[in-house]
């Protein structure tokens, strides 16, 4: 596994990288700085010096009830990730490799790890749809969807870029967003982990154990 060790500053300070767009080619500077995963190709993981703190977020969860990020996460072992369900590729593909990986941990591990979906199209990422997708995934994945505004402040603090979703001229409909997957310490409740979207089943099987202690990859 590879590890990258970086400060926030210097991942925005780099460059302005590029949205992804599910299912086409990435989209042009959007003005929205993202941070990807580690530069070394040996290591999936990029390890921050510089901790992102967890948004304070209050969105509604698969069964319609309000979810506080904040509170329903404090100190467990939590990765966030920003997407859709009508994503073709690297949206199920992201979260069905951290399923397959989770699966490896033992089953105390795997209770107590949060893995938590934030819609980036919550018109039509309803509590159901996105419930009867997730349950696909993993049961007990964490789907949150509400106001697009909030959503996207909050990726925002975790330099994550994310578009109002667009319908292209073949008639299909398009979120751009970042593909960046957060891992926060059970320790200190702040995102100390990024994983870019080429992270495979095999680096998060690697990884995951570490995650649960709040340790470095």
């Amino acid at each position: 596994m590879r590890t990258t060790r970086v400060t926030v500053a210097a991942l925005l300070a780099a460059a302005v990288l590029t949205l992804t767009a599910c299912g086409t080619e990435p989209a042009q500077n959007s003005g929205v700085t993202q941070i990807s995963g580690g530069q070394d190709a040996k290591k999936a993981a990029t390890v921050l010096d510089r901790p992102f703190n967890k948004p304070e977020l209050v969105l509604t969860d698969t069964t319609g009830k309000p979810w506080n990020l904040r509170e329903q996460t404090k100190g467990k072992p939590t990765l966030i990730y920003f997407g859709y369900t009508n994503c073709p590729d690297v949206c199920p593909l992201t979260m069905s490799n951290v399923a397959v990986a989770k699966k490896n941990l033992p089953k105390e591990d795997q209770d107590n790890l949060r893995v938590v979906f934030v819609t980036t199209d919550p018109e039509r990422d309803t509590p159901e749809s996105l419930g009867a997708w997730l349950k696909a995934q993993d049961p007990s994945f964490v789907g949150l969807t509400g106001d697009f505004a909030t959503i996207q402040a909050a990726a925002r603090t975790l330099g994550i870029g994310i578009d109002p979703a667009k319908k292209e001229a073949d008639g299909s409909v398009v979120s751009m967003h970042g593909a960046q997957v957060i891992a926060f310490s059970p320790k200190t409740d702040e995102g100390y982990v990024l994983y870019g979207e080429g992270t495979t089943v095999d680096d998060y099987a690697k990884d995951l154990p570490k995650l649960i202690k709040g340790e470095n990859p």
